[in-house]
């Protein structure tokens, strides 16, 4: 009786693994999807001495979006950007916020993104994730809106998504606070982030995950 017992067991045990390998559990089907910086922008904004805002943009980072095709909320997103990159169109400007008082590129010459998760929200989502610059690594929320997807006049598909987020530069450690004459900062602490991302679906190559340093 109990040798029946135990070669029903074995035999129970034979067929749940052969289920197993016959019909595997589900798993990632996303996509790999390319940043291109060519129909991408990361802009930034900053009020100058309370008079006016100055407007900036980095010109060189690039990115990887891992995309759940049906559920946005199982997706990840890493960025790079190459902080000496940034630009107000201003020589002496760029200068001093390339300089110790400012990022520092010297030192930290890269600024990187990689997200935690994704959540729904009722007029979009939030994009979570930590955001490393200046030596400092913090948590940030984005709220992004998700423009669709369309296949380009090469077959390629293409995803579009836009995104703003205001932090404050002292939680990076960027600490520059000269006054001006009328006991305004010459540069704000708030800085406010305006992207517009356009990614091209294409395999992803090795080194195209980005890990926080």
């Amino acid at each position: 009786m109990e040798r029946l017992t135990r070669k029903k067991q074995m035999s129970r045990t034979v067929i749940l693994l052969a289920a197993g390998l016959i019909f595997p559990r589900a798993s990632f089907c996303g996509e790999n999807y390319r940043i291109e910086p060519g129909q991408s922008a990361v802009n930034f904004s900053v009020r100058h001495m309370v008079l006016t805002t100055v407007h900036g943009k980095f010109t060189d980072f690039s990115g990887i979006l891992e995309l759940e095709d049906n559920d946005l909320s199982k997706s990840s997103v890493s960025v790079r950007i190459n902080a000496a990159s940034i630009t107000t169109e201003n020589a002496a400007r760029d200068k001093d916020l390339r300089s110790a008082d400012f990022l520092d590129t010297e030192k930290y010459p890269e600024i990187i993104f990689v997200s935690h998760r994704v959540i729904k929200q009722d007029d979009g989502y939030l994009l979570v994730g930590d955001l490393n610059m200046h030596g400092v690594s913090r948590e940030v929320g984005i709220p992004f809106t998700f423009n669709g997807r369309v296949k380009d006049l090469a077959g390629k598909m293409r995803v579009g998504f836009e995104g703003h987020v205001t932090i404050n530069r002292h939680d990076w450690g960027i600490n520059y606070g000269k006054l001006a004459d009328n006991g305004g900062l010459v540069a704000a602490n708030e800085v406010m982030i305006e992207l517009d991302i356009e990614a091209m679906n294409m395999p992803a190559k090795s080194g195209d995950h980005i890990d926080q340093k």
